[in-house]
């Protein structure tokens, strides 16, 4: 979970459409549950204030306020956000957006969170791809529940220099 601070910080969020669908369908309600852990509140009320931007091939009205969707490819949109004003932009969960990101040399930080669970099933965030790249790691922080919070940054080659 990201700091208060840095939350403030964020002008966008990019979900996937099942992210977006598994989240819109969690997280509006937290933010009033009192019985609700507090961060897990913190962090509803934060999201459903954000300003999102969903990528789904089958447009739909979105039914979560400060919401829009669009079908174009994710490393055009970042491009165009980042010559407008504004603060960080934040893919949440999504690891197709995240993959072309990389693929596209648009992603500056990745955020891992290592949980002491094995699932057996599911996404995984690099199958055969991206491009190799080289990343910082600029902070490694436990949870209480166990998990591994990672932050790294991206390692830019410097201008002419080749790989």
């Amino acid at each position: 979970m990201i700091s208060a601070g840095a939350r403030a910080a964020v002008a966008m969020v990019l979900l996937d459409g099942p992210t977006y669908r598994g989240f819109g369908g969690f997280w509006p309600a937290v933010a009033g549950d009192e019985d609700a852990d507090p961060r897990d509140r913190l962090f509803a009320r934060w999201l459903n204030g954000a300003e999102k931007l969903v990528f789904s091939s089958t447009p739909a009205e979105p039914g979560w306020r400060t919401t829009r969707v669009a079908d174009d490819d994710p490393a055009t949109i970042v491009r165009r956000l980042r010559t407008e004003e504004g603060g960080d932009i934040v893919v949440l969960a999504s690891h197709g957006i995240i993959s072309r990101l990389i693929e596209a040399g648009e992603l500056d930080r990745l955020s891992i969170t290592l949980c002491p669970e094995l699932i057996g099933a599911g996404a995984r965030l690099f199958d055969d791809g991206p491009a190799g790249s080289s990343w910082s790691l600029a902070e490694a922080r436990p949870a209480s529940s166990g998990a591994l919070c990672l932050r790294y940054d991206l390692i830019r080659p410097a201008a002419g220099a080749g790989r």
